[in-house]
């Protein structure tokens, strides 16, 4: 019987099945605003490896053109040994971009607050998203004064990976502009306009630019030319060929891995 028993754990261990068990806790409340909106709207929800400490983190933004979308924990960061965060955020038009940011802010603040909580490391922290949740990654990695509010310098967050950001000004903050999506505009609200060598790594991560929404691809690509030339040296530029604005997050997953690893790797 022991015999047969230790069989069965060998051949678990051959198809790399895990007994690490996952607990995900729902609706957090991470604000200290008041107002309805924000009530209703500024929680988070934590995913994380029961029983483990040091982990890293990633916060996810979610997408929806900042106007739509929900907080959600993307299924190919689960069962990776991450904590993960699923962030809401106010949307546009009911607030302006500028609380839209000071929320997503706020949530990365109390991420490096909590994190120890849920078994993750605040040293290892990674801020990214998808879309809108790429475009408020940006903002927060290369304009430091949104996270400083908070009293978190943004230089110590491990690891930036915004999945197909708008690097000029948002298209949805251009409309409250009365500007058409059509007619670029770089202004205070494009991290176009906050392009700095002294951040932490940067991966850009578009679809291909055939197929991507906008021009979306040649903002990033910009946007990467820009940070090199003002010295950056961790910029990093992928396009994913054949896929298009939507379809690119699922490969883009694996782009955010290889470069985490790497850093964890760089630590030990």
């Amino acid at each position: 019987m022991k015999r047969r028993f230790l069989i069965f754990l060998l051949c678990l261990a051959s198809l790399g099945l895990s007994a690490q068990s996952y607990r995900q806790v729902n609706d957090i409340r991470y604000t200290a605003k008041q107002d309805a909106y924000a009530v209703e709207r500024l929680k988070l929800d934590v995913y994380y490896p029961e029983g483990k400490q040091d982990c890293p983190v990633v916060v996810w933004f979610h997408g929806g053109g900042l106007e739509a979308g929900s907080k959600e924990i993307p299924h190919r960061l689960k069962e990776k040994g991450y904590v993960v965060v699923g962030v809401n955020y106010r949307l546009l038009p009911k607030v302006k971009v500028d609380a839209t940011l000071d929320d997503a802010a706020e949530a990365v603040a109390w991420v490096f607050r909590h994190a120890a909580e849920y078994g993750g490391d605040a040293r290892k922290i990674v801020v990214s998203g998808h879309s809108a949740g790429g475009y408020i990654s940006m903002m927060l990695c290369l304009n430091k004064a949104w996270l400083k509010a908070y009293g978190v310098d943004a230089d110590n967050v491990m690891l930036y990976v915004p999945f197909s950001g708008q690097a000029i000004t948002h298209y949805n903050v251009r409309k409250m502009q009365g500007i058409d999506a059509l007619r670029p505009t770089i202004d205070e609200y494009a991290p176009l306009y906050w392009v700095r060598k002294d951040c932490p790594p940067f991966v850009l991560i578009c679809g291909d630019r055939e197929l991507e929404l906008y021009g979306r691809y040649d903002e990033n690509q910009y946007l990467a030319r820009m940070m090199r030339l003002v010295g950056h040296k961790q910029t990093y530029l992928y396009e994913l060929d054949g896929y298009d604005h939507g379809a690119m997050a699922e490969p883009a997953f694996h782009i955010l891995e290889s470069h985490l690893q790497r850093l964890l790797k760089d630590k030990k």
